[in-house]
């Protein structure tokens, strides 16, 4: 078993003791990955790839016909099943296989529909089965990256930042937000990307005051705010950037919402440290912004753990309580929006290492931002 495989797996296994459960069924794709190496995606909701079922002595996936070669390759740890009907309706006998009586779920993935067909199909079987929701079973394991998750979020990074670094260079006024959208995606792709993390946000003027607007056909006008926010999948993993730029000498207020946005950053940078919260680290660029005058103006977390998921946890957030700990990684992204004008969203990704943080970004958002 490849080592960092047989790792992993050993964690989760540990883990059912706790939980009493002796099988696990892995729904959820991205912890499917992580714990067999098998990449395929789910396309939908209610479409999977595959499911793995956990055991203390097996290891068994199943799949269909579309992934039957790629899932042995992959996963090569794993007893590959290719399955002629749903994986769902397949569950029954593969549990009678394997003498599962206590089955973890994911609940979070699982939906009622599926439970409920389950639940019937074993039932018609008089099997002795006992359903167990479980939550954040392998995502607290995927919580704390090492060191090769995090090197390959630094490379994912460096090729995000070089390809908008060429494109900003082609801004220029008369460009919508659609055409510039497409031309980053265009040149990130044709950089090497497996996909993007997320579809881009490209938001000129007012629309920028829309966190997460949509590209449209609003053209770049000198003087507003552009504000952009993308990220690439490499090698599995997601990374996430915004920067603000203004084309020509800025208006009011640009200068102003800039600097207190860059320096909310800053500060909440400077809080992160081993045993911290995310609610506190939140806390010091919220204050600062609203102690600026902008209560009220940043109205979404300041940040979220990313990796086999665009956002997981940590959240750094005034609702959430997530102990930050060496090896999480997550962005820092405060943000300033206003009605009718626009807005300013900086955000950088942060490792978070035993001597304190680190910022995995090779540029700095108030790098050129000024063309």
């Amino acid at each position: 078993m490849e080592n960092t495989v047989k790792i992993r797996i050993s964690q989760i296994r540990s883990a059912m003791e706790h939980q009493d459960i002796d099988t696990l069924l892995v729904m959820v794709g991205e912890n499917r990955l992580y714990a067999s190496g098998f990449t395929a995606e789910d396309t939908q909701f209610d479409e999977s790839s595959g499911i793995l079922l956990i055991s203390q002595d097996r290891l068994l996936l199943a799949t269909d016909a579309r992934y039957d070669l790629q899932s042995k390759h992959e996963a090569p740890d794993f007893e590959t099943v290719t399955c002629k009907k749903g994986l769902v309706e397949a569950l029954p006998d593969l549990l009678e296989a394997m003498n599962v009586r206590r089955l973890g779920f994911e609940s979070v993935r699982m939906s009622v529909h599926q439970f409920n067909e389950l639940k019937q199909s074993l039932d018609r079987r008089d099997a002795t089965v006992e359903l167990v929701p479980v939550q954040n079973l392998v995502e607290t394991f995927r919580l704390v990256k090492d060191q090769k998750e995090i090197d390959t979020l630094r490379k994912a990074l460096r090729l995000a930042e070089t390809g908008f670094g060429r494109v900003k260079q082609m801004l220029a006024p008369g460009t919508t937000e659609s055409d510039v959208a497409w031309l980053l995606e265009k040149t990130l792709r044709e950089d090497g990307a497996e996909g993007l993390s997320f579809p881009i946000i490209a938001a000129f003027g007012p629309n920028s005051a829309l966190p997460h607007a949509v590209p449209g056909q609003r053209k770049l006008q000198p003087g507003e705010p552009l504000l952009f926010d993308w990220g690439v999948r490499l090698g599995g993993y997601c990374i996430d950037i915004s920067r603000t730029l203004v084309v020509g000498p800025p208006e009011e207020p640009f200068q102003r919402v800039f600097q207190t946005v860059l320096d909310a950053q800053r500060k909440a940078i400077d809080a992160i440290t081993p045993g911290v919260s995310g609610k506190q680290v939140d806390a010091v660029a919220r204050e600062h912004i609203e102690a600026k005058g902008y209560q009220g103006k940043f109205g979404h977390g300041l940040g979220h753990g990313t990796g086999l998921a665009i956002h997981e946890a940590p959240r750094l957030s005034p609702i959430k309580d997530d102990v930050l700990e060496p090896g999480m990684v997550f962005t820092v992204e405060p943000g300033i929006y206003l009605p009718k004008w626009g807005g300013v969203r900086l955000e950088n990704m942060v490792a978070l290492m035993d001597d304190g943080p680190v910022v995995l970004n090779s540029t700095k958002p108030d790098d050129h931002y000024i063309l």
